[in-house]
């Protein structure tokens, strides 16, 4: 009986790690500026910009605007066609320092903050979280105000005839 019970504990605990690893949004072991520099390369062949979002699985905004997004057909659909979309960690085990140095400090607006490169990695943007945000939700209008601002083909308009 004891092995049983003790089974049973041992697979839910199993269970349990695995679908919190699954919902990891930020990887704080990732190679954040390798992963920005090959958005980067990618968006460079694909005419996109890079979105950055940057936060970590402690901050419930964060995963908020996450959710937000994956919730969305349309407005997932978008950001995906329109950018290469790359999340950086931001926690106490790594706050990718040198990479908030290259985006100018982006953290400095709490989290998440989103940073717009354009395809030669150049920051052409950094959006405060707070101004995409109406009676405590996101707000699909200016989310979608926000995204289609900085896309490739808003901020080339000649590259488009």
């Amino acid at each position: 009986m004891k092995r049983r019970i003790f089974i049973i504990v041992l697979c839910l605990l199993a269970a349990t790690a695995f679908s919190q690893e699954e919902n990891q949004v930020y990887n704080p072991n990732a190679d954040a500026k390798k992963d920005v520099y090959e958005a980067i390369a990618k968006a460079r062949q694909e005419k996109k910009h890079v979105l950055i979002q940057i936060g970590g699985n402690w901050c419930e905004w964060c995963l908020a605007f996450h959710n937000f997004i994956e919730s969305n057909t349309v407005l997932k659909s978008y950001i995906h066609k329109s950018y290469e979309v790359v999340y950086v960690n931001y926690s106490k085990e790594n706050k990718n320092s040198e990479l908030m140095k290259t985006l100018e400090y982006p953290d400095r607006f709490g989290f998440p903050v989103f940073v717009i490169l354009d395809d030669s990695g150049r920051r052409i943007h950094t959006q405060d979280n707070s101004f995409l945000i109406d009676n405590r939700e996101y707000d699909l209008a200016k989310v979608m105000l926000f995204v289609s601002a900085w896309t490739y083909e808003a901020v080339h308009p000649s590259n488009n005839k």
